[in-house]
């Protein structure tokens, strides 16, 4: 998709197939709504007094008015004006697009970044406008046994309308959430192919393409014996299973530019990087391509969800696809543990003791609780880069879903000032997190009489997501960690049903603001 920006104030002269202009559910018109009531003699005023309301998200058609240029003036509501926020902005933006779509419009232009919103950086809104135009767009046909052009969208242009003082600032965060919109795409489309189709050998084909895509990403794809040789004992033994080979894929991101400062551009301010040393970021997948459970089976209801297990991994991959477009000058390495959880003759049993690369012992007493018993032994390997800090994502607990539904993802760290970054880009990228405990006195619950700890709580189903955390926080020890658990967050279910692309946002914005 491309994204352009022009500066104006004769908003009625824009030549468009569809224009965007906000009103206010007071009934005020923004600042281009205004210019085009004036020119098409007062129709916008007369519309909204009778047939709007200005509900954020709201839209309505009007075409061909007198005095303008645009083909169709689309009116989108703001919400109440006192409360107007970049959330509302991003609800009004999504709203236009979708309308841009199903009206099967090629290009088409806004005005709603001209409407200054009150403590969000211009950046921010470029960013979330491109973002919102990348979303709507996307379209899933890749499985389909004859995908039908007419159905994928056609929205291929989008202009956003600025204030002259703020266009370089919108027009970088355009690139910015356009590089989100196509890593997000990837993020989404990784998570919706089928288990049968996207297994372990095929992710680790799909981490070669990006390094093809990309020469700023290097890629290694270890094998089975070169996993063995590492002695990821807890990894392969969720393998063991499944026919479907396991993979260790290693993505190596390394900007072109020598490394400087770069500050947060997206913040209005500029917030202080904690960066420690000058070491890669590093993010760990969880890459469960089909989760059964094993031989703990997972009932049958919704059991074909579990294709989305691998949306961590597949996080890390649109993460990497976003920072590599932008060139980001920085190190970013990706480490992804992928297999498939089966149960058969050969797979791991509730009661086995399996050996970490680490040296710690686990029993396994649940072999569903397998994601902690992949991630492990991928947070020890993260330990050879003397990382700056290490955030794993994973769709790791149902318990995460009881405390936080699908709105907020679970974010655990002991790092306080880790957590605070991570939590301030989630506040800003419209992509929300929620701190959970991990702390010590939540270690015993994970004691066992036959190992160095268990894979479970010994407290049944009580603070599951936290006694997760405790799990993989025992193989973090070396450096500055976080841990994501996006099991609410990264699909929707029901009619909805697919991947959302999150916590890609997330990630994106705290990259952007570390000072390398």
């Amino acid at each position: 998709m491309e994204f352009s920006t022009q500066s104006t104030a004769a908003y009625h002269q824009i030549k468009t197939p569809a224009l965007a202009v906000g009103v206010f559910a007071d009934g005020e018109l923004s600042a281009p709504a205004d210019v085009i009531d004036r020119a098409s003699d007062n129709r916008v005023k007369d519309t909204v007094k009778q047939d709007f309301k200005g509900k954020a998200g709201d839209v309505l058609v009007l075409r061909h008015l007198p005095g303008v240029r645009a083909e169709r003036v689309v009116l989108v509501g703001l919400g109440k004006q006192a409360d107007y926020n970049a959330k509302a902005f991003q609800k009004a933006e999504m709203a236009f697009a979708r309308q841009c779509v199903a009206l099967g419009l090629t290009q088409a232009t806004t005005a709603l970044t001209a409407v200054p919103c009150p403590e969000v950086h211009a950046t921010l809104l470029g960013r979330l406008s491109a973002q919102a135009a990348h979303h709507v767009s996307y379209h899933y046909d890749q499985t389909m046994g004859k995908p039908d052009p007419k159905q994928r969208p056609k929205l291929k242009k989008y202009t956003a309308l600025t204030e002259r003082a703020s266009n370089q600032a919108i027009q970088q965060g355009l690139a910015q959430g356009d590089a989100l919109g196509q890593g997000m795409a990837l993020t989404r489309t990784l998570g919706n192919l089928p288990g049968n189709v996207c297994t372990p050998t095929y992710l680790g084909n799909q981490a070669k393409a990006l390094g093809r895509q990309f020469k700023s990403i290097k890629v290694s794809v270890l094998e089975k014996k070169q996993i063995e040789a590492l002695g990821m004992g807890s990894f392969l033994s969720v393998a063991k299973g499944s026919h479907e080979a396991p993979r260790f894929i290693v993505m190596h991101y390394k900007g072109k530019s020598p490394a400087k400062p770069q500050g947060r551009s997206a913040a209005k301010t500029a917030t202080k990087s904690h960066t420690q040393d000058n070491g890669p970021i590093v993010l760990v997948g969880k890459g469960i391509t089909f989760d059964t459970g094993g031989i703990s089976i997972k009932p049958a209801a919704a059991m074909d969800e579990m294709k989305f297990d691998m949306c961590g991994a597949a996080t890390v991959f649109g993460t990497l696809h976003a920072m590599a477009t932008l060139q980001w000058e920085g190190e970013l390495i990706g480490l992804v543990p992928t297999c498939e959880n089966m149960p058969s003759g050969t797979a791991t049993k509730p009661g086995d003791v399996v050996k970490s690369m680490s040296g710690q012992t686990i029993e396994v007493l649940n072999t569903d609780a397998e994601g902690r018993l992949i991630l492990c032994d991928a947070l020890t390997y993260a330990e050879r880069y003397k990382p700056s800090a290490v955030i794993d994502i994973a769709t790791l607990t149902g318990a995460c879903i009881v405390a936080l539904g699908s709105v907020n993802s679970g974010l655990f760290s002991p790092d306080d000032e880790l957590a605070e970054d991570l939590l301030a880009s989630a506040k800003r990228a419209l992509d929300p997190a929620w701190r959970l405990p991990v702390e010590d006195d939540y270690q015993e619950f994970l004691k066992s009489n036959f190992a160095d700890m268990a894979n479970i709580g010994n407290n049944g189903p009580k603070a599951g997501a936290t006694t997760a955390a405790c799990f993989l926080a025992r193989f973090a020890t070396a450096y500055r960690w976080a841990h994501l658990d996006i099991a609410g967050t990264s699909w929707l279910g029901g009619a909805q049903k697919g991947a959302s692309g999150r916590p890609v946002p997330l990630l994106v914005d705290y990259l952007l603001g570390q000072k390398r």
